[in-house]
This record gives C-alpha cells, sequence and structure tokens, in this order.
C-alpha cells in the first residue's frame, strides 16, 4: 500500500500519545481510531517484518512495550515512524493505518493465533530467524 486509493478517507487530525503507546488518528469520513505501538509494530508494512511474499513473514514479539522515537512526514500519502527498538523501515500509508485501526481486534486475534500456532508469547524475545534471508528461495 504505497500511497492512497482514489477516494479514500484522508487524515484530519493525527496525535502520538507516548505514555499510553497509541497514535491517535481521525479520518475525514469521520472514523477515529486509537492504534496501539505495539500493533504498528508487529503489523509494520516493512519487508523485514511481511517478507516479500506470503509465508515469508517475521512473527514479532517482545514488542509490547516498544515506544515512537519519532514519526516523519513522507510526502503527501504516508508517515515513517522510528520505534524504539530501532525499526525504522516501514512506510505507512494513510489506507495502511486506517486498515490497522478498523482491523484491530481481528488483527489481534491473528496476532494471538500466530502467536500460539508458534508456542510462544507476546513477551518472548525475538528469536533470529533460522535460513536464509531475501534471495534464498
Amino acid at each position: 500500500m504505497a500511497g492512497l486509493k482514489a477516494g479514500a478517507p484522508t487524515p484530519q487530525a493525527l496525535t502520538v500519545h507516548s505514555q499510553s503507546r497509541v497514535l491517535e488518528i481521525s479520518f475525514s469520513d469521520g472514523a477515529q481510531f486509537r492504534i496501539p505501538f505495539e500493533l504498528m509494530r508487529v503489523y509494520s508494512p516493512s519487508a523485514e517484518v511481511q517478507g516479500h511474499g506470503p509465508g515469508q513473514e517475521t512473527l514479532q514479539t517482545g514488542k509490547r512495550d516498544v515506544t515512537l522515537e519519532t514519526l516523519d512526514p513522507v510526502g503527501n500519502y504516508a508517515v515513517q515512524p522510528r520505534f524504539s527498538d530501532g525499526h525504522e523501515s516501514g512506510l505507512f500509508s494513510w489506507d495502511y493505518l486506517y486498515y490497522l485501526g478498523d482491523q484491530q481486534e481481528r488483527l489481534w486475534q491473528d496476532y494471538a493465533d500466530r502467536l500460539k500456532a508458534a508456542n510462544t508469547d507476546r513477551d518472548a524475545p525475538m528469536v533470529a530467524k533460522s535460513g536464509g534471508g531475501c534471495g534464498s528461495h
């Protein structure tokens, strides 16, 4: 999701709440979301998290207390957060932030299911992925 879909809602206000660790965002269609930093980090659209195709995702753990160090605008279509764990390669388009906010309940459940399937929990330290990275297939 590199940019905006034609006619998609646009952000009207964006507030970083450092203490409660949520990004509050209001859109032109009246939708308002409070997106936890942990959810943003776990579902970062970066290749580091999502991989380069289906089945290449890296399950993120140990992100409950992650904070936003910076949130930089990218053109007029996205923001690029830098998280306290050093992750800074994800571009969060307005469309993607809307999706994260709108689908929070389903995404949290999917995350819980993936953690259970991996026999781990959200507070476990990240484990390096074994095998090759990009281009090793």
